[in-house]
């Protein structure tokens, strides 16, 4: 391997990415931690605050999860109280997510959550508003690529 080979590395956009998101994701995990949450049930939790019930496809696509990676998370969050799962009258196909009222009052609690890792990745990367809104600029285009 030449020095040269690292450069492609240190230059890969997937491998960048990753990293980032991986050194993002583990400022969560002492925070959810006393909640016994996992980031992508701390999302579902998020995306429920937003719009409660919800359907499960619904969710899948806001926390752009598989649902068959929801199914065994949604269990883990009913079995914390968190949640409860039924189905929707309307159509018996498909499946509604609401949260129980142990559910809502952590609500402030993981909102606080994402309020402080903001603060967190803001002050670790030096990121100014203006910074801050091209990420999100640029997030938004690769998303839509």
């Amino acid at each position: 391997m030449t020095d040269h080979d690292g450069a492609l590395l240190d230059r890969d956009m997937g491998l960048l990415l990753a990293a980032a998101s991986r050194a993002v994701i583990s400022l969560y995990r002492p925070l959810l931690k006393p909640y016994h949450l996992t980031h992508p049930q701390y999302l579902v939790m998020l995306a429920l605050h937003e719009e409660d019930p919800r359907r499960a496809g619904d969710l899948s696509d806001a926390v752009q999860l598989t649902p068959g990676t929801l199914s065994p998370l949604f269990k883990r969050l009913e079995l914390l109280g968190y949640i409860t799962r039924q189905r929707d009258q309307a159509d018996e196909r498909r499946l509604l997510i609401a949260l129980t009222e142990r559910g809502r009052g952590i609500l402030p609690d993981l909102l606080r959550v994402a309020e402080q890792v903001h603060d967190d990745v803001v002050n670790r990367s030096g990121a100014d508003s203006s910074a801050q809104a091209r990420l999100r600029s640029m997030t938004d285009l690769l998303l839509d690529a």
